[in-house]
């Protein structure tokens, strides 16, 4: 018997699954801890935040990574149809989930604990409105890549695999130096 690939669709369905029940999980804890309102509430919403934008960066950083080398693959080879399920996994079973809860606890984070105020604050969330900016093309992008459309260059997903990255920094530093 041989094992079964992973690029499989029962292999996929599996996979969305897991990531289904582990986001449950994860909605359930912030549920309970919302319910619970422990002393400690907001730390706990800001490591829950940060845990979130942990996930939605690594996702961020790695996607354009498989782009460069999806753009090199021939049309319908082998190597070109694992790159579209690695990417759409990538972006269903991570990123997009990622994203929805860095944007529900940062939103909540914002209007509860910074009561939105702060020049630095407004300044973050604009840069993060430009990530998810970056987050839609990089989401055509693996829409484009699965129907087989027109590829950018390997050079140009190098050079957006430093958005992100540019973004992140700007947006870290706001957050803990508060500069204005």
């Amino acid at each position: 018997m041989s094992p079964e690939l992973q690029t499989s669709g029962g292999a996929g369905r599996r996979a969305s699954r897991k990531a289904l029940v582990a986001l449950g999980v994860f909605l359930g804890f912030i549920a309970l801890l919302y319910l619970l309102q422990p002393d400690s509430f907001a730390l706990w919403m800001k490591a829950l935040h940060v845990v979130a934008v942990i996930s939605w960066m690594a996702g961020l950083l790695y996607l354009p990574r498989l782009f460069i080398y999806h753009s090199d693959a021939d049309i319908g080879s082998a190597q070109s149809e694992t790159f579209k399920v690695m990417e759409q996994r990538l972006l269903k079973v991570i990123m997009n989930p990622a994203m929805m809860i860095t944007w529900i606890l940062g939103l909540y984070l914002a209007w509860d604990v910074f009561r939105f105020q702060g020049g630095w604050l407004h300044a973050k969330i604009v840069l993060v409105v430009f990530l998810t900016a970056v987050h839609v093309v990089f989401s055509r992008a693996v829409r484009t890549f699965a129907a087989d459309g027109p590829r950018k260059t390997p050079r140009y997903w190098r050079m957006m695999n430093e958005a992100p990255t540019l973004l992140m920094i700007a947006i870290v530093i706001l957050v803990v130096v508060k500069p204005f």
